[in-house]
């Protein structure tokens, strides 16, 4: 589904990516793994196009990798970011209706399926958005993006300081969506919830790919680990 090869990305001056290679195959869940700073969030911002890059990506046997951001989008991709980016000042309703393509009617996912996927976003559907915790607010940010019936989501860090029980919520609902056909490149921080759900994972070490594999031979790798993860 997703193919990208020889990624290459840059801030300024700075060659940030060099030369990544990785692939996200159709309803699978894909880790990119790695310490702060190595270019995960880079990479998946260099797919979107947010950041000056160059090397394929390829979605679906498209070329995407010269397109503008929104262009991307419209081919079928759907992006959370780490910061989330809510509207705080609508309400939870009308955050998921602006996930909604005007141009894609009848896609795989209504709001009730939001509700039902997470029946707290019903529960706070008339509330502002700005008021929600952490990570209600992070339910409503990925929920929102499925709103635009995206084939592949690419999630930057959503577990990212929140509460243990709310990290399973996130875990169980990333599980979910896969199991209705859309795949997912997860940034991940939390190596347990990672190997739990993942069908692959990709590790990443100064703006390269240096582990490839599944959950089970990443466990196996004791060398990875601690070169590549463990603080």
């Amino acid at each position: 589904m997703l193919e990208v090869r020889d990624l290459h990305a840059y801030y300024g001056k700075s060659h940030i990516l060099q030369g990544v290679n990785f692939s996200v195959g159709e309803g699978e869940i894909v880790s990119l793994l790695g310490r702060n700073g190595v270019g995960r969030s880079t990479t998946i911002k260099a797919v979107m196009g947010d950041v000056e890059r160059t090397g394929s990506v390829s979605f679906r046997g498209l070329e995407i990798g010269a397109m503008k951001p929104h262009q991307v989008a419209r081919c079928g991709l759907g992006y959370v970011p780490e910061n989330r980016d809510i509207f705080p000042s609508l309400t939870v309703r009308e955050n998921l209706l602006m996930g909604m393509k005007s141009n894609k009617p009848g896609g795989r996912w209504s709001l009730q399926d939001m509700f039902t996927l997470f029946p707290r976003l019903e529960e706070r559907a008339e509330t502002s958005a700005g008021v929600l915790s952490g990570g209600e607010q992070q339910m409503l940010t990925i929920c929102r993006t499925l709103m635009g019936d995206p084939e592949l989501m690419m999630i930057d860090e959503p577990t990212e300081g929140l509460a243990p029980k709310m990290v399973e919520l996130v875990a169980d609902l990333l599980e979910r969506i896969a199991s209705r056909g859309v795949s997912i490149l997860l940034v991940e921080q939390k190596l347990t919830i990672a190997l739990r759900i993942s069908k692959r994972l990709y590790v990443m070490g100064h703006g390269r790919i240096v582990f490839e594999g599944s959950a089970e031979e990443l466990k196996a790798n004791e060398s990875v680990r601690k070169e590549w993860l463990e603080v």
